[in-house]
């Protein structure tokens, strides 16, 4: 029989320290369980626990984060911005579901609180992952309007109402990767496969009517790799923090695909 397993440094110490809340008189005591790993430390991966009251902390996660590191420990390292959902800085994975800690109540989460970095990724440092090849895929699409034609020099480039209405459920993507990370196709082919949230962008650009680059886009998506290791499995859309289908950005590019070839 075929036996896996993980480097030694990979393994995580369930048993990492324990930071008791010291009143607890009157106290909703929550505890908050957070992965821990310092890549200038010999040590293994740890989870740290802490205890907080939330009769003193606001209602989302990243409040919770936040108290976190300014009450008890200002070692603890996570990326977060504008606490609005605008961002995408704070997407981590809270009791195993992809989200942004900004946008997610506290309320919502019964029992212990777990928090790990988003999956399946380099870990810089404890909560914070290196998205270096993510940001990479999204240069490599081509995030802006290409154009042929003089551009305007009194107005704007204009569109129609009903053109612009084919960007909603594109536009709002913030980046955050928590589509992309909820993804066993990237998990598994992440260097060549683009995954669902540079995939919703690189859609947002062929809808647009502005745009004149519409069969160059094309041509370059239509690899075995970058768009065809979709597996339809949905995770992406079941786990977008903003609500958003990537998967349906993914149906749409391979249905003007076949239309060039019909």
């Amino acid at each position: 029989m075929v036996e896996f397993a993980l480097p030694r440094n990979s393994k995580i110490n369930k048993n990492g320290n324990f930071y008791k809340l010291e009143n607890t008189k009157g106290a909703n005591i929550k505890n908050v369980k957070v992965y821990r790993y310092d890549p200038e430390d010999a040590d293994n991966p740890r989870i740290d626990t802490y205890q907080i009251d939330l009769n003193d902390c606001g209602p989302m996660m990243l409040d919770a984060i936040i108290k976190i590191k300014n009450e008890i420990d200002q070692s603890l390292t996570f990326r977060r911005s504008c606490r609005e959902g605008v961002c995408g800085s704070c997407a981590m994975n809270i009791n195993g579901e992809n989200t942004l800690a900004c946008i997610k109540p506290i309320a919502d989460i019964k029992g212990d609180i777990v928090i790990y970095p988003l999956p399946h990724m380099q870990v810089v440092k404890d909560l914070v992952p290196d998205l270096s090849n993510f940001y990479a895929q999204y240069e490599h699409i081509k995030p802006w309007i290409q154009t042929e034609s003089k551009t305007p020099t009194t107005s704007e480039r204009l569109q129609t109402p009903e053109d612009r209405a084919k960007l909603d459920g594109f536009y709002e993507c913030v980046l955050c990767a928590c589509c992309s990370t909820a993804c066993p196709s990237y998990w598994w082919n992440g260097d060549k496969y683009l995954g669902p949230a540079i995939l919703l962008q690189a859609y947002r650009w062929i809808a647009d009517s502005r745009d004149e680059h519409t069969d160059e886009r094309l041509e370059q998506l239509d690899d075995s790799f970058k768009l065809y290791r979709c597996h339809t499995i949905m995770n992406c859309t079941r786990t977008c923090p903003k609500g958003l289908n990537p998967a349906k950005a993914i149906a749409e590019i391979k249905k003007l695909l076949i239309k060039r070839v019909i």
